[in-house]
């Protein structure tokens, strides 16, 4: 599987991907994507290395939108990782842990049907849209794998009372539940990030989603912790570290407000 080095299959799956026998092949990421040229140049340089049978074949393409830095891929960008994989007959899957804030955030121009028309596997995320449990896996192409809810149970993952799950998606896919939950997360998301602006913090890359990424110094990041949750992402310098604060469905504008005073 290729996944870019900041994907979420590599950094933080414990390895599970390995544990299953197969291997992620990391690619460079330009602010969490992967770039089509570097992907054909990595597929193309595979097979035309004389050793490559002995080498662990790329096998899948896996992208995530919204990526873990919470920036997007824009249409074009995604048709041409799929133009890639079709040309190498290997299947695109696109992680949507997080697709509902993809889908409604202003600057995105990607749709529900293109990521339909252009992976060969994508999940729709339900707990991070609000549902209690599960995700809805999508086969786009008639490519369902053949004998696939034995596999799914030979893994121990066959959930009984099934249906429930089927019930939270009907539910989310309503009256536009799903798309007004994602909105109202970037809401909640664009407000903080303007308090945050106004008050001179410094964003470590640009996100218009409901993920946003700030460079505290280490010493208010200590204060906060007592505070308040939230994600340490990564060391910026000796002096600074980056954290994320991500809003939901449930998050409530009295909350980020409180926040805003704590900052």
């Amino acid at each position: 599987m290729i996944a870019a080095t900041t994907g979420h299959i590599s950094l933080h799956e414990a390895g599970a991907m390995e544990y299953t026998g197969h291997k992620v092949l990391e690619l460079p990421a330009k602010e969490g994507k992967l770039d089509a040229k570097t992907l054909k140049r990595y597929i193309m340089d595979f097979y035309q290395n004389p050793n490559h049978e002995h080498m662990v074949f790329p096998g899948m393409v896996y992208i995530s939108h919204p990526t873990e830095y919470g920036t997007l891929y824009q249409k074009r960008e995604m048709e041409e990782i799929s133009q890639v994989c079709g040309e190498f007959h290997i299947p695109l899957y696109l992680d949507g842990a997080r697709l509902v804030y993809g889908l409604t955030s202003q600057v995105s121009d990607v749709t529900l049907k293109d990521i339909a028309s252009l992976c060969d596997v994508f999940y729709i995320g339900g707990t991070k849209a609000g549902a209690l449990c599960g995700e809805a896996v999508v086969f786009t192409k008639n490519n369902t794998p053949k004998h696939f809810m034995t596999i799914v149970k030979q893994h121990g993952a066959l959930l009984a009372k099934g249906r429930l799950l089927g019930i939270q998606f009907d539910t989310l896919f309503t009256d536009d539940l799903y798309m007004e939950v994602g909105r109202h997360a970037i809401a909640m998301a664009d407000l903080l990030k303007k308090a945050l602006k106004d008050k001179g913090y410094k964003f470590y890359l640009k996100s218009f989603t409901n993920q946003q990424f700030v460079v505290l110094k280490n010493d208010k990041l200590e204060d906060l912790k007592r505070l308040v949750a939230l994600s340490f992402w990564e060391k910026a310098d000796e002096e600074h570290t980056v954290v994320r604060f991500a809003t939901s469905w449930a998050t409530k504008e009295e909350d980020v407000k409180n926040l805003i005073d704590l900052l």
